[in-house]
């Protein structure tokens, strides 16, 4: 399917991106390889193929969530613009 630069201005305006005229030529390009890809995959026959809902044919291991300290407060609270040595200071919105 042939996309012209024209049709790819009108898609990027509604993805709200803006392009050069060689951009949107490129643009136009690649969605053409995209739908072609896709008229591929639609040619393939699928017929007696199961859906596939995960690539993953096993239980995924959940690890224990445990609580654990990762970094002392003293560093995390080092780049906050205010603390009173123990928490974050923020203004009051209300």
């Amino acid at each position: 399917m042939k996309i012209s630069p024209e049709e790819a201005a009108k898609v990027a305006k509604l993805a709200r991106l803006r392009f050069d005229e060689e951009a949107l030529a490129g643009f136009a390009g690649q969605m053409e390889d995209i739908l072609a890809y896709m008229d591929t995959l639609g040619a393939v026959d699928t017929q007696g193929v199961e859906p596939l809902y995960s690539p993953v044919l096993h239980d995924t291991p959940l690890r224990e969530d445990k609580a654990q300290k990762t970094c002392p407060r003293d560093k995390v609270l080092a780049n906050a613009p205010a603390t009173d040595g123990q928490f974050f200071v923020v203004p009051k919105i209300v």
